[in-house]
């Protein structure tokens, strides 16, 4: 056991935090700039870069084999595979699908009008689209690098038990009517799934990292920026008083403020680590990140063009609901995980 922990610590320090890259950093920062690390400045822009370089490294690696693994199950294969299977065990499945597919809510929601048209219930597909955003292998080896494993797995836990629950709710109130008819009208041809030799593989997985760099950097400058800004220039005293501890109300303005960003958890990330270093609590810092991820306006304006108003306002307060509750649990009992 004590040798499989040496590994996993290895494999923590040197591939998720990258404790040579912080270093070499701080380095630069100091022996280049001619910056003291420790100043404001300094800080900001160890901050800036190394969290930059880091998460650009791992997200190209993790798209690439998350990629390979997701190029064995595409649309028509997922179709099929949930198709035969309903109840809370499709509402499962789905949930469990999110994790392998697209990285934010926009390019989650033409697969859930492609699984709608193909007449998978409407329960599995709503599974599916919180948990395609919110939760994904990267997002969960991303997680450990910033907050560790215990935080990173209790993510991903609960935001597929809030697909699975949400999903379940909405299929119980039968809301089949309210997806708008374009949608159940579109023509879904049953195509045969052809196999992909281990070069087309290998080369999808390449052609989805330079298509995912390229929708999210802007994203990840942004967030990386405002983090920064978090972590070294604004005082611990203010984040405390707005969405602190001491604050009752600190996760429903967490979810109130991630609500009307655009952004995946790649480009929060970064200032949920700032929010956390400064004290916020984890609850908070979680429903800030779901918020982004699952009810983003921008996602939320394009699922209107597909579902109805009752339907959508029904989807929004689940969500919402669920994350608050999730928010709050969290900071209850962050002493169990931090």
């Amino acid at each position: 056991m004590n040798f499989i922990t040496q590994i996993f610590n290895v494999f923590n320090d040197q591939f998720l935090k990258m404790t040579w890259l912080y270093e070499l950093v701080k380095s630069l920062v100091e022996n280049v700039f001619r910056i003291d690390y420790s100043s404001k400045l300094g800080g900001s822009i160890h901050f800036f870069i190394y969290d930059t370089i880091k998460i650009f490294i791992l997200l190209s690696v993790l798209i690439f084999a998350i990629s390979y693994i997701q190029s064995y199950f595409p649309p028509e294969r997922t179709k099929k595979i949930l198709g035969g299977i309903k109840g809370v065990k499709g509402n499962i499945l789905g949930a469990l699908l999110g994790t392998i597919t697209p990285f934010c809510s926009c390019s989650s929601i033409p697969i859930f009008i492609g699984f709608t048209s193909a007449g998978l219930p409407i329960g599995v597909t709503f599974s599916f689209l919180i948990s395609s955003p919110m939760v994904d292998l990267a997002s969960f080896l991303l997680l450990m690098s910033f907050f560790g494993p215990k935080i990173a797995a209790a993510y991903v836990i609960v935001g597929l038990i809030l697909a699975v629950i949400g999903g379940t709710l909405i299929d119980k109130f039968c809301l089949e009517k309210h997806v708008e008819g374009y949608v159940k009208e579109i023509e879904n041809v049953d195509v045969e799934v052809e196999e992909m030799t281990r070069k087309e593989r290998i080369s999808y997985s390449k052609d989805q990292v330079k298509e995912i760099i390229n929708r999210v950097w802007l994203y990840i400058l942004i967030g990386v920026g405002i983090g920064a800004a978090i972590h070294n220039w604004i005082p611990q005293s203010v984040i405390q008083n707005v969405i602190g501890q001491n604050n009752p109300f600190s996760v429903v303005l967490a979810t109130l403020v991630g609500i009307p960003m655009y952004a995946d958890i790649f480009g929060t990330l970064p200032i949920a680590e700032a929010l956390f270093g400064k004290g916020v609590g984890i609850g908070t810092v979680l429903a800030f990140m779901m918020a982004v991820t699952a009810l983003s306006l921008p996602s939320m304006i394009m699922l209107s063009k597909v579902v109805k108003p009752k339907l959508l306002g029904i989807f929004i307060t689940i969500v919402s609901i669920g994350i608050l509750i999730i928010g709050y649990l969290f900071n209850a009992f962050a002493y169990l995980i931090i």
